[in-house]
């Protein structure tokens, strides 16, 4: 369906002593980074420290705002009403690009975290409400979120420009929802096997889920998962996977 993609991974996620993520050695082979805004990982320095180095690999950068829950790494459900979610997006929207501006820089894109981006992709007054909080905030950033999800079509029925995202390590259900991190089956292990189904998620439109039927996707961006044990390995691979089969690596960039 297309030769570009954008290759994004999830940063900026330790905080104070706590280190997550293999982030230095992931940045060379990314093209945008969804940097944590302080609520389920991330504190003002790290998100200072996480922007510099992205300026520094000329990597985009875009917010990562979760739930406020540092113990459950933003991956615990919440009962939240679509005005909360709301209010905690435009603060750490507006958190991350204040810390953006004073180094000099723009955001290109939102990418909700963990529990809320997954709740969201299934209920469309919080997908709502997320994009609205975007729009409120900077109309011209780019909203992350599963193909096909209520994220995609409310942001757009707000105006933004989309981006449908899919993910190299992750498997899918039947709907094209992920598979719960709480079943044994949620990831993909095997580097090549991961490789070959980004690249054809890319090219062709499809994923193959745990069931064995092909699901359609619109794939703008690929995310990988910078706090996996070989992540750094695994996003080379990604890298030259992609290239290897001529599929242009580049950022999303600003919508115009």
């Amino acid at each position: 369906m297309t030769d570009r993609v954008d290759l994004n991974c999830d940063m900026g996620e330790s905080f104070g002593a706590y280190h997550i993520g293999a982030d230095d050695a992931v940045f060379p082979f990314i093209t945008s980074a969804n940097v944590a805004c302080g609520f389920h990982g991330g504190d003002p320095t790290v998100m200072r420290t996480t922007l510099v180095k992205a300026r520094e690999r000329s990597v985009a950068v875009g917010a990562h705002p979760g739930f406020p829950d540092l113990i459950g790494f933003g991956r615990r459900n919440m009962d939240v009403s679509p005005d909360e979610v709301y209010d905690l997006v435009v603060y750490q929207v507006g958190a991350l690009m204040g810390v953006a501006r004073a180094a000099g820089m723009e955001l290109q894109h939102v990418k909700p975290h963990g529990a809320l981006y997954n709740m969201a992709a299934a209920n469309r007054p919080l997908a709502a409400a997320i994009a609205r909080a975007v729009r409120d905030v900077d109309k011209q950033l780019v909203l992350f979120g599963l193909p096909g999800s209520h994220l995609i079509s409310e942001g757009q029925a707000a105006g933004l420009t989309t981006a449908g995202e899919a993910f190299a390590d992750r498997n899918y259900m039947n709907d094209g929802s992920l598979v719960s991190r709480k079943r044994p089956d949620a990831q993909v292990h095997d580097a090549d096997e991961a490789v070959q189904r980004a690249i054809r998620m890319v090219r062709d439109g499809k994923v193959c889920s745990i069931d064995g039927q092909d699901i359609a996707l619109k794939v703008d961006t690929i995310c990988l998962h910078g706090d996996g044990p070989h992540a750094a390995e695994f996003a080379q691979r990604l890298r030259t996977g992609f290239e290897s089969a001529g599929v242009s690596v580049r950022a999303l960039g600003r919508a115009s």
